[in-house]
């Protein structure tokens, strides 16, 4: 490289790194995990289409129009 001036690896990312690309042989399927895919998976999801269909409606009221019919 141009005037000496080589790149240190940080340690740390190196090893997450290496973990991500092998993520598939690390991975476990116990109660933790399924938890955090339901909770992740559905209920997040969930939780933010609740807030904003309530947010749409708040604003149709406002507006003086009926509601609208999502989904």
């Amino acid at each position: 490289m141009a005037g000496g001036m080589e790149v240190k690896k940080n340690v740390h990312v190196e090893e997450w790194g290496a973990y991500r690309e092998n993520l598939e042989k690390a991975f476990r399927f116990n109660r933790r995990t399924i938890g955090y895919g339901l909770c992740f998976g559905i209920a997040v999801p969930l939780i933010l289409y609740k807030g904003i269909l309530a947010e749409f409606h708040k604003q149709d009221h406002e507006a003086g129009r009926a509601p609208r019919k999502f989904l």
